[in-house]
């Protein structure tokens, strides 16, 4: 059994944050998360924060093999995410204000934050509430993303890092689709039938890319439901582990796939046609691995990973000419939602 974070556990930090005067009134473990535990903490005056942990049993995910130079993969921690919040807060990207880092475990056995609360929800919900009203901040956010899609680094990779990088963005992700179908293969009879002929599409879409060096910052993983709104009803970039300086067609294949028709709204900056198909395909195989592996763990909603896994499988074997029969899963059957860091 999993142990979660209690009250008695958060007295001492919010001791000091707050006031030796103060006591928690609520303890909200918010659900969404594989890899870190986000928590809402509630006071005796009102006050409300938000306590991101990373902790072995916050972390869902089991171990697999990766590329070494994948920076999408396993993109988690304290430190990642204070860099980034400082990159995208530069860049002109508006996060969550952080009140409180501790990497040194003073309080827990394990990296915190705390960080502003944010109490509007998210695009998502607002999206499908009243897609009029999701008009505004779509467009904010459009806004927002071109101005990290014009912040380009001098290298790709993770921002915490500064090791140089022996191959191209391409390269790397043909590497990287290519070992999560090895992965994902064995666990299913019609990938493991069709894997030649995936393999030979993978490396055909990588074929057509033409050579570039330009790398924006890109967020890695944005969907609806990794944008808030805060008090003035702006969007806010929350699961910022992932920033990295990276192509901008790998932030807008995933864009695309979440944002459905409402994409549209956001406005997106010129981008290569070869690159993001080849993205996009690269993402579907991941889309397939990651639920796969994490619907293997006792992951509390795995029956939608197997129907996201399901989806994906799909559109990989349309990919190659061989269709699947049936109906689409019921609980994907109006869009890509559900538990956050899917490709982990």
């Amino acid at each position: 059994m999993r142990a979660f974070l209690t009250i008695d556990d958060v007295t001492g930090l919010v001791a000091e944050q707050f006031g030796s005067d103060r006591r928690v009134t609520m303890l909200e473990r918010l659900a969404g998360g594989t890899k870190k535990g986000v928590y809402r903490l509630r006071l005796d005056d009102g006050q409300a924060a938000i306590l991101y942990v990373w902790a072995a049993a916050e972390n869902y995910w089991p171990a697999s093999e990766t590329v070494p130079d994948d920076p999408f993969t396993d993109a988690t921690g304290a430190e990642l995410f204070t860099v980034n919040s400082a990159a995208l807060t530069r860049a002109g990207a508006r996060v969550p204000e952080l009140l409180m880092v501790d990497r040194g475990r003073r309080h827990l056995d394990a990296d915190l934050v705390l960080a502003e609360d944010l109490t509007g929800g998210t695009l998502e919900a607002l999206m499908e509430r009243d897609p009029r009203a999701a008009a505004g901040p779509l467009a904010e956010l459009g806004a927002m993303l071109r101005r990290m899609h014009t912040t380009y680094g001098p290298e790709w990779g993770r921002l915490a890092t500064s090791t140089p990088q022996r191959r191209t963005p391409e390269e790397m992700i043909l590497a990287r689709a290519l070992g999560h179908l090895a992965q994902a293969a064995p666990r299913d009879q019609r990938l493991e039938a069709a894997r030649p002929r995936i393999e030979e599409h993978l490396r055909a879409l990588r074929g057509r890319v033409a050579a570039r060096r330009e790398f924006a910052l890109v967020h890695g993983e944005l969907g609806p439901d990794h944008v808030l709104l805060g008090p003035a009803g702006e969007p806010v970039l929350i699961d910022i582990e992932g920033v990295t300086f990276f192509d901008a067609e790998w932030e807008h294949a995933f864009l695309q796939l979440r944002f459905g028709p409402a994409y549209a709204l956001l406005g997106p900056v010129d981008l290569d046609p070869r690159r993001l198909e080849f993205y996009r395909f690269a993402q579907v195989i991941g889309l397939i691995e990651g639920p796969l592996r994490i619907a293997g763990t006792d992951f509390p909603d795995r029956q939608w990973m197997l129907d996201l896994a399901e989806l994906n499988i799909r559109k990989a074997l349309a990919a190659i000419g061989q269709p699947s029969s049936g109906s689409l899963p019921t609980s994907l059957s109006t869009g890509l939602r559900g538990p956050t860091m899917l490709t982990a």
